[in-house]
């Protein structure tokens, strides 16, 4: 009789390997939100809000 053997998939290294990416993930997009923004648009957003203030007065 000729069996032929697949090998069993490994669930628990799949779940961690996508919770590996997960929090790897998280943590990318955390450190992009904490990163200050770049020079250009650091500069534009406080005058924007600086010009809408004397229109309203």
């Amino acid at each position: 009789m000729v069996r032929s053997h697949m090998a069993k998939p490994n669930y628990q290294f799949e779940k961690r390997r996508r919770e590996m990416d997960k929090k790897a993930k998280k943590a990318e997009k955390l450190k992009r939100k904490d990163a200050p923004a770049t020079p250009g648009e650091a500069d534009a957003a406080p005058e924007a809000a600086t010009d809408a203030t004397p229109e309203t007065v």
